[in-house]
C-alpha cells in the first residue's frame, strides 16, 4: 500500500507532467521514490537524460523487513565515497554536495535503475554501461560506480558542488 508521501509525490509528478494520477499504485511503483517530484523537477533529467522520479529503489530484505539492508548499504556506499574524494583533492564540504546529489539521484543504491531512461547505479550513468570504463563489475560493485561517478563529476563540473549547483538549476547533472 502506498504511503501518503508516495501518493502525494505521484500526484505532484502527474500534475507536473500534465497527466492524471491513477487511483491505485502498482507494487513496482510503490518502491519508486520520487523526492524530486515534490520539488518540481520531475520533468528534469539526470546524468544525460535519466529522470530522477522513476529511479527504482528496493529496501526489502529477504526476511521482509524494510530498510535494514538498504540503510547498511547506503552507509557503506557513502563511506566508500568519503574515502575516495580526497584522491580528487576535495574537502568535506564537497562530500556534503556529493551526498545531496547522489541522495537525489539514487539514494546511494548501487542497483538503482531508472526504468524510463535506463540510467543505472549510484551516479545514475546513462547508459549504465559507460561505467565499464571503471571496471567490468560496474553492475554490482559500488566502488566501481563511485570511482566512475567521481571522475565524471571532476571532468564535467570540476567539483561535486559544481555538479550539485547544476542539478539544482537544471534538474539534471
Amino acid at each position: 500500500m502506498p504511503t501518503i508521501r508516495r501518493t502525494g509525490a505521484t500526484l505532484i509528478a502527474a500534475a507536473l507532467a500534465g497527466g492524471a494520477a491513477t487511483q491505485a499504485v502498482a507494487p513496482a511503483e510503490a518502491t519508486t521514490a520520487a523526492p524530486t517530484a515534490a520539488f518540481g523537477t520531475a520533468t528534469g533529467t539526470t546524468t544525460a537524460g535519466s529522470t530522477a522520479s522513476s529511479t527504482t529503489r528496493s529496501s526489502t530484505t529477504s526476511k521482509g523487513t524494510k530498510g535494514t539492508r538498504a540503510k547498511s548499504a547506503k552507509a557503506r556506499n557513502k563511506s566508500i565515497a568519503r574515502s575516495m574524494i580526497g584522491k580528487h583533492g576535495w574537502s568535506a564540504a564537497q562530500f556534503a554536495c556529493l551526498s545531496k546529489l547522489w541522495n537525489r539521484e539514487s539514494n546511494w543504491n548501487h542497483r538503482a535503475l531508472n526504468r524510463s531512461s535506463g540510467a543505472y547505479g549510484i551516479p545514475q550513468a546513462l547508459p549504465g554501461r559507460k561505467m565499464a570504463s571503471a571496471g567490468k563489475d560496474w553492475r554490482t560493485n559500488p566502488r566501481t560506480q563511485i570511482k566512475w561517478g567521481l571522475k565524471y563529476i571532476k571532468a564535467r563540473y570540476g567539483t561535486p558542488c559544481g555538479a550539485w549547483s547544476h542539478a539544482l538549476s537544471r534538474g539534471w547533472y
